[in-house]
């Protein structure tokens, strides 16, 4: 079965409670959604199609045991569950980085999903598919990314309305790359007494001026 992938490249990684570990990154064609901040809009349909065993024995080249799929949204291709299974029965630890408008019960249930919920600013907040955060394992986490005080009240009414404190998942709060101050969201955090993980996009601190393969 064939995918049709943007790059896959060998990086630092930027988010998720993995943040800092080296991780392969297979970057995925084609997104359903069009978000306002989106800095991977070159993945919108730009990529060359690979068979599932080329993309495996491309990453076999690195020793690296940590694997991201990412987008675009990488539910959208039929063949990434099946990338996902094998790339797990192959010994790797396989994120997926997903918008949260798919079932992630397409993709593995031994696969770790970091699962977007996204709020107003980004412009798709229609297209949650909430039941999502009810699908989570323990392994999963949710992640919102805030660009506003409206967005972060709206993240933190989600939470609230379907878990009871303290979170059975991780929650992060990231804010948007210079459009809101990562220390004003921190503060509104610390004021509310949220249990959530103030992220930051450690790729971009890294290496502000790559667009792609970061």
């Amino acid at each position: 079965m064939d995918l049709k992938v943007n790059e896959i490249f060998y990086s630092i990684q930027g988010e998720s409670l993995y943040a800092g570990l080296p991780c392969l990154f297979v970057r995925l064609t084609g997104c359903n959604l069009r978000c306002s901040y989106c800095d991977t809009q070159y993945a919108y349909e730009s990529g060359h199609h690979m068979s599932i065993e080329k993309i495996i024995d491309r990453l076999s080249t690195y020793s690296c045991p940590l694997v991201e799929i990412t987008g675009g949204e990488p539910l959208c291709q039929s063949g990434t569950p099946l990338l996902i299974t094998q790339l797990i029965e192959q010994a790797y630890t396989v994120l997926l980085e997903t918008n949260g408008s798919m079932d992630i019960r397409l993709a593995d249930s031994r696969c770790i999903k970091i699962v977007d919920v996204k709020c107003p600013g980004s412009g798709e907040s229609d297209k949650n598919d909430l039941l999502n955060l009810h699908r989570l394992t323990g392994n999963d986490q949710v992640k919102f990314v805030i660009s506003s005080r409206e967005d972060y009240e709206y993240a933190k009414g989600i939470i609230h309305s379907v878990w009871s404190a303290p979170f059975s998942f991780p929650i992060l709060f990231s804010a948007v790359h210079q459009t809101l101050d990562p220390a004003i969201l921190a503060q509104w955090i610390l004021e509310d007494n949220l249990n959530v993980r103030l992220q930051v996009q450690l790729h971009k601190i890294l290496w502000p001026d790559n667009e792609k393969g970061r």
